[in-house]
């Protein structure tokens, strides 16, 4: 079943659920894909990627986490609540996230393979890192391990 398949039947089990964190959430996933979708055709695509579907999801969680922190910034704990409700629907669709471990192990054989030594060589770690790690870690952790490893 592809992504937009599985959220129109998301839709409907959160509509009878009556559940309308989940029901928004999804909503907002479906609306974003369609917008993607409708510039997608302008340059003669019929649909989004795998790829560009995870593009978009990764983007949606990121608002959140960063939507979290400013909350949490200015005191506005039932906001930063509501953020975290939506970012674990969002995680839903998106692959099982790494560990840390696993990320610093990924990053270490990208290393080996660009032959970076040190922390000058981060632009070309972290490109190759990110293309790997794509939808699996958090920009901020593959960069936090790159400075680790080579700092």
């Amino acid at each position: 079943m592809s992504l937009k398949d599985t959220i129109g039947e998301d839709i409907k089990t959160a509509m009878k659920a009556r559940d309308k964190v989940r029901l928004e959430t999804v909503r907002s996933i479906k609306k974003l894909l369609l917008e993607k979708e409708v510039e997608a055709r302008g340059k003669g695509k019929n649909e989004l990627s795998a790829d560009e579907e995870l593009t978009v999801l990764t983007q949606l969680a990121k608002q959140r986490r960063e939507a979290i922190t400013q909350y949490e910034n200015v005191g506005r704990t039932e906001l930063a609540d509501q953020e975290r409700q939506e970012l674990v629907i969002i995680e839903e669709y998106l692959p099982k996230q790494l560990s840390e471990d696993e990320v610093k192990a990924i990053v270490t054989e990208v290393i080996e393979q660009v032959g970076a030594s040190s922390p000058k060589d981060m632009g070309k770690v972290m490109g190759p890192a990110m293309k790997r790690l794509k939808g699996q870690a958090d920009g901020k952790v593959v960069q936090t391990c790159v400075k680790a490893l080579l700092g």
